[in-house]
């Protein structure tokens, strides 16, 4: 049996998003999300906030960075990756969570605009909205489209689900 390693979220940006490059020059954007949680204490029910911090790669970084601000909602699907290491004699971790779709819900906390847009990175290609599409294009002057479509998509359904024993 194949272990499953997703994580699905909606919550607020705690941040604005970091946008950094690697040496070898690929995009890199790091926030911070709050999401909350109702908990039960007695007959009460109280929010209980929860905080994580996404990496985003790519293209997909580069071109929403600038629309990832602090109280911004944002609805992520990404997998969870542990680094470990060793800092002054004590071994250190951090868990993270790698975002592969991320989709803009609106405005910030403050009630803003209304806006949605979507966009998918697997770290080596990247899909994106009309809308974001639209918003990475310089004034005046047209980029085709085919400069952001992945250069791989498989389709949903490409699978083979023989070998599924239910």
């Amino acid at each position: 049996m194949t272990d499953i390693n997703r994580v699905f979220l909606v919550g607020r940006l705690t941040r604005d998003a970091e946008l950094r490059f690697t040496s070898s020059g690929t995009p890199v954007a790091k926030f911070s999300v709050a999401v909350n949680r109702g908990k039960k204490s007695g007959d009460q029910w109280d929010e209980e906030v929860n905080y994580f911090d996404i990496v985003l790669w790519g293209k997909v970084a580069e071109a929403l960075s600038k629309y990832l601000a602090k109280g911004k909602q944002v609805a992520i699907d990404g997998e969870l990756r542990q680094s470990r290491w060793e800092q002054d004699g004590q071994n250190r971790s951090r868990v993270e969570i790698h975002a592969a779709n991320i989709q803009l819900l609106g405005g910030s906390g403050a009630g803003g605009g209304n806006a949605q847009s979507s966009a998918q990175s697997n770290g080596s290609g990247n899909n994106f909205s009309r809308q974001e599409r639209s918003q990475m294009q310089p004034q005046g002057k047209s980029v085709p489209f085919e400069k952001y479509e992945k250069e791989s998509f498989e389709e949903p359904g490409q699978f083979d689900d023989d070998g599924i024993p239910f």
